[in-house]
């Protein structure tokens, strides 16, 4: 991983981009994307969509959820306290005593959020775990006049962007999920792009994948790609208290996730597993028995049915503000999606 790449992925984890408010981290992605692309749009829906050697017949689409989970300020009291409902699935644990960031039109403002104090908490209260609705944002304003003069009903709230370097090429960060899966499609399409192609290729920021895998459902449908693979994240069992018999081994710095069953075509996933094998880039295979909870689900049953595959980045802590990934695991996961565009035949058959 060069600088850029490295800054690029500083970048993304840096900007806010809860689920319906995507417009933020879409300028970071263009910017970075525009010139190793033939075309660079954003749909009505707010997908970006990158596009290289679009005459080619045989379409293959990268897509990655540019979206995280966060919060909507629903109701200003009259203290000036700011409440407001989860947007994606929080475990409200999670936001006990975090520092977050209220997104107004005259950008970031500062706020923290709590509950009673647990010396406050008589003992029914202390054996109860937290909800949403007992728990308040601060922005330090004293009234609800004086609140309402930055904040609005509606506005987004994340917990506050944070990037922190661990050792052995770990980092962390909030909305790891899924900026690490975004920053792959589209660093595979950069490496891509220096490469001839017998496809189309598509590296999609999809939107709004945490309130129902909206936005690849959208793009593909705009798309109509033959072939298409999802990058995400998936949980790391490298850590305590996960049971490794039903999710698996998997470790962070051994590689993503390639993954199989139901919801993926078996000739993609054997064409990566194959393509990981000859370039001895490292990869760890991992099973799903149902439709999967991320882009590739949508991406399936796409129009008459699309060549689906997963590949998924191992993250510890998902949906908290310290998740945590290996930027090997990343860098290789991009020289995979590259190998597979680049390789990929024009009369390519994915049929079972």
């Amino acid at each position: 991983m060069d600088e850029n790449s490295r800054q690029f992925l500083r970048d993304l984890l840096r900007t806010p981009s809860p689920s319906g408010y995507e417009q933020s981290i879409q300028k970071v992605v263009r910017q970075y994307i525009e010139p190793f692309a033939d075309e660079v749009r954003i749909d009505v829906h707010g997908n970006l969509i990158a596009a290289r050697n679009t005459a080619a017949p045989l379409r293959l689409m990268f897509a990655g959820h540019c979206d995280q989970i966060g919060m909507i300020v629903s109701q200003i009291d009259d203290a000036g306290f700011l409440y407001a409902q989860t947007i994606g699935g929080w475990d409200p644990q999670q936001l006990v005593g975090q520092r977050m960031k209220v997104w107004t039109d005259r950008g970031g403002i500062p706020a923290v959020i709590s509950r009673k104090p647990i010396h406050l908490l008589n003992d029914e209260e202390r054996k109860q775990v937290a909800k949403i609705e007992d728990m308040w944002l601060d922005i330090g304003a004293r009234s609800k006049a004086e609140a309402a003069e930055f904040v609005r009903i509606g506005d987004p709230v994340t917990l506050e962007p944070n990037y922190h370097e661990l050792q052995n090429q770990l980092v962390s960060a909030p909305g790891m999920d899924n900026r690490c899966g975004l920053w792959v499609v589209i660093e595979a399409f950069r490496r891509a792009s220096s490469r001839e192609l017998n496809c189309a290729l598509y590296a999609v920021s999809t939107v709004q994948e945490e309130i129902g895998l909206r936005g690849a459902t959208t793009s593909a449908f705009g798309i109509d790609p033959y072939c298409a693979i999802a990058v995400d994240v998936t949980h790391a069992t490298d850590c305590p208290t996960i049971d490794k018999r039903q999710q698996g081994d998997i470790r962070l710095n051994a590689g993503p996730v390639v993954f199989r069953g139901p919801n993926m075509n078996p000739r993609v996933s054997a064409r990566l597993l194959d393509l990981a094998k000859a370039n001895s880039i490292e990869v760890q295979p991992a099973a799903s028995g149902r439709a999967t909870p991320n882009d590739a689900n949508p991406l399936q049953i796409n129009r008459r049915g699309v060549a689906t595959g997963l590949v998924s980045i191992p993250n510890r802590y998902m949906h908290s503000a310290v998740e945590t990934i290996s930027t090997a695991d990343i860098d290789r996961a991009a020289d995979l999606l590259c190998h597979f565009a680049a390789s990929l035949p024009a009369d390519a058959d994915f049929t079972p």
